[in-house]
């Protein structure tokens, strides 16, 4: 029996226009639409001028896991499947990954109709250096967290991309400040591809202010890369001790310090050992 195939689709993130033909052809051919929010690909869907003839489920985070099955039972009947999400390239940030890693494992055929994505609209306008990025997901919520993540973000030489919802923004970008610098430059885009797309450029002070009292619409922020830094081996082992007596590895922080500052592994860990000595 031919085994069917998963289409990850990407949809517009605003404006339907940026929908390709590819994207209306698979929704109105597919035997099966997996859909985060089925209310709106019925939306997209009509605005395409499309009727699906597949069945349509509902695939959202929550039932994710519960509907691989039934799905890989049709892709492996012969079945064509295709993911969307509400906007965007479905699994990243979104549902999806589960269904293209089970498909891999069972070596089910898998392909995509790319398209729009918020990450690289976003860097692209955001007018900070786009040859080497990361993209972060979306920022964690709870402060302890957070915090751990910023720190890792202070050195990275990258550019970050990352979403994060409205109402943290202000307090988001106020942490980043005092954690990264208040001159580290970001870009804040709010609405992309919509009618009220905003783009708000300039030093995380700057764009804490701007956001303290709230804004509305889809998060995407572009954060620059850090600028390499002077490093003292001293210095360094003050770092360490200081992860490690928050409750981290001896091993696994002289690591990471020495990683995120190109130091030798050996000689900061070893330099640990003996300040440790002196004291």
């Amino acid at each position: 029996m031919t085994q069917g195939r998963l289409i990850l689709a990407a949809t517009p993130l605003g404006d339907v226009r940026d929908a390709s033909p590819r994207l209306a052809e698979a929704l109105a051919e597919a035997d099966v639409v997996a859909a985060e929010d089925t209310r709106r690909l019925r939306s997209l869907a009509a605005a395409l001028e499309v009727v699906p003839r597949g069945r349509v489920v509902s695939f959202y985070e929550d039932v994710e896991t519960a509907r691989l099955p039934k799905l890989l039972e049709s892709l492996r009947a012969g079945e064509s499947v295709v993911l969307v999400t509400d906007a965007g390239m479905p699994s990243v940030s979104d549902p999806g990954f589960r269904l293209v890693a089970a498909c891999v494992e069972a070596e089910i055929p898998v392909t995509c109709l790319p398209g729009p994505s918020a990450v690289t609209t976003a860097l692209a306008l955001s007018g900070l250096p786009c040859d080497r990025f990361c993209f972060e997901g979306f920022a964690p919520r709870k402060p302890g967290e957070r915090a751990k993540w910023l720190a890792a973000l202070r050195d990275e030489p990258r550019t970050a991309v990352f979403f994060e919802s409205p109402h943290r923004l202000g307090s988001l970008l106020a942490d980043a400040a005092a954690a990264l610098g208040e001159d580290r430059r970001a870009a804040v885009c709010r609405e992309l591809t919509k009618t009220y797309e905003e783009v708000k450029r300039g030093s995380l002070a700057s764009l804490a202010e701007w956001a303290a009292d709230g804004v509305r619409g889809e998060i995407t922020v572009v954060l620059e890369g850090a600028a390499p830094r002077a490093v003292s081996v001293p210095d360094l082992v003050a770092e360490v001790a200081a992860r490690v007596a928050a409750g981290e590895r001896l091993k696994s922080a002289a690591a990471e310090v020495a990683e995120a500052t190109g130091v030798s592994k050996k000689e900061l860990y070893d330099a640990v050992l003996a300040a440790r000595k002196t004291h």
